[in-house]
């Protein structure tokens, strides 16, 4: 499975954190965006195979860039959007109902092993 990964949260100490959870477990980690602008500036130029994007990024939502994510790169790539949260996925279920294309993890239980089961259960 393409485990290259773009991680996207405007908290640096989890972009840290999380970059080095995933490099350790074998994924590569191409790079790390703090926000909306940064996220479609790295996924149009690195085009990884995943983005692990937070639900909240300061003032923007994580579906919001999600859905620009989407519209943009059409064609013959398109990442898996995976988007992460604190919160529980029950508290964010309509949501997610309504854009089918998005998976999800809780941040606290975000590994590659996760990442892959997530992702095999949705193929």
């Amino acid at each position: 499975m393409d485990m290259r990964c773009l991680i996207v949260d405007d908290n640096v100490s989890f972009r840290r954190a999380m970059r080095h959870l995933l490099e350790r477990d074998g994924a590569e980690v191409v790079d790390t965006a703090s926000n909306g602008a940064e996220a479609l500036e790295c996924a149009g130029r690195l085009r990884p195979a995943i983005v692990l994007m937070d639900v909240r990024l300061g003032s923007e939502s994580g579906f919001d860039i999600a859905q620009r994510l989407r519209e943009r790169f059409t064609g013959d790539w398109q990442p898996a959007i995976i988007l992460m949260s604190t919160h529980a996925e029950d508290e964010l279920a309509a949501r997610m109902e309504a854009s089918p294309y998005l998976r999800f993890l809780e941040k606290t239980s975000m590994s590659v092993g996760r990442i892959e089961e997530l992702l095999s259960a949705r193929a």
